[in-house]
């Protein structure tokens, strides 16, 4: 003799109920990973490193350290930023950039005394050498390093104030660079930043 719950079960044994039980328990359990989901998602923002480098100066070695260190973290998947004021704003000057010099007086490591580093066109005598070490050490140059950068979604930021205190053309600069930015935007980003450094 069969009872109502038999005559209601499928061929599988189960009744409308327990069907539903089953879909309401799924969609619980579907809701659950889906917020894990999202709290995973988050964790991995947040884990993303950021760095910003303030680059002040604007001779061919000097323009080597931000632009070396903002590629390789970029690399890395860091998020990196690097703000250019005073003379830094040369290394996003599209001309001023092709022909960085390397200043041979007061640099201790020059093999060239200062008496001579004095002597006028002595800075294009040892730019001319070091950018022939370079070459034949086959470095990135500025240039590929600034495409490297570009490429990698480095936020190129030039000082305002500096744009106008030099009186550069915002034209002249390359077409990625961020300008109109202000010391208070940068500090911002520094106070965000996981480092920053001051080249």
């Amino acid at each position: 003799m069969s009872t109502d719950a038999d005559e209601s079960a499928g061929d599988d044994g189960f009744t409308p109920d327990d069907e539903a039980a089953e879909i309401a328990e799924l969609r619980a359990r579907i809701d659950e990973l889906e917020e894990e989901l999202a709290d995973v998602t988050v964790e991995t923002d947040d884990d993303q490193k950021s760095m910003v480098i303030v680059a002040t100066k604007g001779t061919l070695d000097m323009a080597y350290p931000p632009l070396i260190l903002a590629s390789t973290a970029a690399a890395f998947g860091w998020d990196v930023t690097v703000f250019h004021t005073f003379w830094g704003l040369d290394i996003l000057h599209e001309e001023r950039s092709k022909d960085l010099k390397l200043s041979s007086v007061g640099n201790p490591n020059m093999p060239v005394p200062n008496a001579i580093a004095s002597i006028p066109g002595m800075d294009r005598v040892t730019t001319k050498m070091m950018r022939k070490k370079i070459a034949d050490n086959e470095t990135a140059s500025i240039d590929e390093l600034l495409d490297t950068c570009f490429a990698m979604d480095v936020e190129m930021q030039a000082c305002q104030m500096t744009i106008e205190l030099m009186d550069y053309d915002e034209d002249d600069f390359y077409d990625d660079v961020t300008v109109g930015v202000g010391a208070a935007t940068a500090l911002e980003a520094m106070a965000e930043a996981d480092i920053q450094l001051l080249v």
